[in-house]
């Protein structure tokens, strides 16, 4: 199994080891070199060797390259993000969910096989497994596998309802994710279970925290704040602390894409998130979403005029860029606004803000708006 990944990353060259924060930037040159030395049957150039025990203290000296580096070559897309909701069915029902539906339907097996290898065809480097509840799908662990044997780096959404089975910690353990991201719903199992509306959610919640704890599996939590746990974000701060290696707070619910207002009722008055200035988005240029029929959008919340990679094939993607950026034209409540140049949130989100018919106050950081339209 390779230890380290070769890959063109945009307009760059990169050397990235699976599981590790920790990268190297290289030249083209050196890119052309190892994919030379792999075919050949050469061992790790020793420039690489060096390199690999300071960044990861990982020993690759007089070791063959083949098996031990994956080069993976220049594609025309060079595309290096990409999203992929394997599945919108999932084992909660959160009252803030931003899906319109949580249907549990997707591709059969061999269908998201073709589906990986065209987004490895892509360029993509770093995929992002998403649902729903990636790790309830039939396929998951089989994707997963087939994405890290692609030589992808590897990122979970998950509700971490599935992280305490041992199936699942032996595959993270041996196949390691560049990042498991846990969503947080509370600190308690009142508030918790009352956002998610499935009881016994926290309990599963904490089981899987410690057990990847104890596996040394690294995590990054998401304190999702709402009318449910406001009261007790200090207290979701401590456990994100004492069981993630990083945490990010979330206020700001959103309709659902297609622009339905229920999530908004979950919103905790107060927590508005003055993020930063919106200046635009590389999505559907640099990274792509993917849906679980194979319909690729540029993102998650602008879905309109899905292409059929299924269908299609690679060659539909040469759209996107098009389709994005007709998306990111300024439209509906937004268009006369004075403050436009301050605004932030993105486009397709104002849309579908503006179609849920959302009162200003609920997304609008310019307060209530009468600065504005």
């Amino acid at each position: 199994m390779h230890q380290v990944i070769a890959s063109p990353q945009g307009e760059k060259f990169v050397i990235a080891r699976p599981g590790a924060r920790k990268g190297m930037q290289i030249p083209h040159a050196m890119h052309r070199e190892l994919s030379d030395v792999v075919v050949s049957g050469q061992p790790v150039p020793g420039w690489l060797a060096d390199a690999a025990r300071q960044a990861w203290g990982l020993e690759l000296a007089g070791r063959p390259a083949s098996g031990n580096v994956l080069v993976r070559p220049l594609t025309p897309l060079n595309y290096s993000r990409a999203t992929w909701e394997i599945n919108k069915g999932c084992n909660f029902n959160c009252e803030h969910c931003y899906l319109a539906e949580r249907k549990f339907e997707g591709l059969p097996r061999e269908e998201k096989d073709r589906l990986l290898l065209m987004l490895r065809d892509a360029g993509v480097l770093w995929l992002q497994f998403t649902g729903g509840e990636p790790t309830i799908d039939r396929d998951f662990a089989h994707s997963y596998r087939q994405a890290f044997e692609l030589g992808m780096l590897i990122e979970i959404l998950t509700n971490g309802s599935r992280l305490h089975r041992p199936e699942t910690i032996e595959l993270l353990s041996s196949m390691p994710p560049h990042k498991v991201t846990i969503s947080l719903y509370g600190a308690s199992a009142e508030s918790f279970d009352s956002l998610t509306r499935k009881p016994g959610a926290h309990n599963l919640l904490m089981k899987g925290l410690r057990a990847a704890k104890e596996a040394g599996i690294s995590l990054e939590l998401a304190l999702i704040v709402t009318k449910h746990n406001a009261h007790e974000v200090t207290a979701m701060r401590k456990i994100a602390e004492e069981y993630a290696t990083t945490y990010t707070e979330y206020a700001n619910i959103s309709p659902t894409y297609d622009g339905s207002p229920e999530p908004l009722a979950a919103q905790a008055p107060g927590f508005l998130d003055k993020s930063t200035v919106f200046k635009g988005c590389p999505a559907g240029h640099a990274f792509f979403h993917v849906d679980p029929h194979g319909f690729a959008t540029m993102c998650k919340i602008g879905r309109e005029n899905p292409i059929s990679l299924m269908a299609e094939g690679l060659d539909g993607l040469m759209r996107l860029p098009a389709i994005a950026d007709a998306q990111m034209l300024r439209s509906g409540g937004c268009s006369g606004c004075k403050l436009s140049a301050t605004c932030r949130v993105c486009r397709p989100l104002a849309k579908a803000y503006q179609e849920a018919k959302a009162p200003l106050n609920t997304y609008c950081q310019h307060g209530n708006g009468d600065d504005a339209a």
